[in-house]
């Protein structure tokens, strides 16, 4: 399948550079996956759409402050350090930039040396290995020096990091927000709760692989990359309960719905406690095991997310409400409106 069919048109204007005021302020479009139907709702509404039962499946990863920049030692070069994902101990894959200055064995010094980083190796896309050398808890330090590492088309600084969070964000280790989650507030969680909605958390940590336009010609060449995920024997209890009951299963975001697939797939439509590296590639044509409908923000063209988007709703139906959505002057992308697919 060629990836030239999830290309749309998205003029810059709709590309939302800082959040709303309020996090349920933003607007709701609705996509009924069997006829294609769209409806025009406010995010505050999306409690309408449930029914006693349902189970809400939100990603309870935090964002690290991932972005460092410092200096190289020896020629006090400007270098640029993204943290991607931990090999092991303080060895973590990164993008550096300008990486043709950091070979292996090359030093840098971070916050007047109270954070340095060796060059160990490189990764794949010319990513590098890096050993971090510190005193204290790492994560503290990283909260200390880092910043939030904002997606490239976000132009705009952001005054509140926890604007970058989502409300029920626990554990920490992505390198970008599950940005579906962003909508929701802890009212808006009670009164599902008051309906009967059960809520349930998995981990999945965010990549920026993730997000990138797919550079492939087709869709089969694509290789995704691998992301940790974690679900508790609790969730995973409470998920079998809830379909043997008749109840639905809906996602929040691409991030749940790849760790439900990637279980459901293992288990035969049914849900077990584990962890481990997930690089499942949803696409037209796959058959959902695991969620009955999902929450998510409006993609990137030609990117894994759109085609993980058409898969459950067709891509006729996808494309289409994208084209509805740009004339109808809906925000984009991480800070942007919401999609619920039911």
């Amino acid at each position: 399948m060629k990836v030239e069919l999830f290309d749309f048109h998205l003029p810059e204007e709709l590309i939302a550079q800082v959040p709303l005021k309020e996090r349920d302020a933003s607007r709701l479009m609705v996509l009924h996956k069997d006829t294609g139907e769209i409806q025009h709702e406010s995010f505050k509404s999306v409690i309408d759409f449930f029914q006693q039962g349902d189970c809400l499946v939100l990603n309870n990863t935090r964002v690290m402050p991932a972005r460092l920049f410092g200096v190289k030692e020896g020629t006090g070069a400007s270098i640029e350090i993204l943290l991607l994902k931990q090999q092991e101990a303080d060895i973590w894959e990164t993008l550096v930039k300008p990486a043709k200055r950091i070979k292996e064995g090359s030093v840098i010094t971070f916050g007047s040396g109270v954070l340095k980083a060796t060059c160990v190796g490189t990764s794949d896309h010319g990513g590098r290995l890096m050993k971090f050398d510190y005193d204290g808890i790492f994560y503290e330090v990283l909260d200390a020096l880092g910043e939030m590492p904002l997606p490239p088309y976000i132009k705009e600084q952001l005054d509140d990091r926890e604007r970058y969070q989502t409300v029920f964000s626990r554990e920490i280790g992505s390198a970008a927000a599950p940005t579906a989650g962003l909508h929701f507030t802890e009212e808006i969680l009670e009164h599902l709760k008051e309906k009967g909605v059960h809520i349930a958390f998995i981990t999945l940590h965010v990549g920026l692989g993730t997000f990138r336009p797919v550079s492939a010609e087709t869709i089969e060449e694509h290789e995704m990359h691998a992301e940790f995920y974690q679900v508790t024997e609790e969730t995973a209890t409470l998920l079998n309960d809830v379909r043997s009951k008749g109840g639905r299963i809906i996602s929040v975001g691409t991030t749940s719905t790849r760790t439900l697939e990637t279980i459901a797939t293992k288990y035969d439509g049914k849900f077990a406690a584990e962890s481990g590296w997930t690089d499942i590639f949803i696409y037209p044509g796959y058959e959902f095991k695991g969620i009955d409908g999902m929450i998510t923000n409006f993609h990137l063209p030609k990117s894994s997310l759109i085609m993980l988007v058409s898969a459950l709703a067709s891509r006729e139906y996808v494309m289409g409400a994208y084209e509805t959505a740009v004339k109808e002057n809906y925000r984009f992308f991480s800070f942007g409106d919401a999609m619920l697919i039911i």
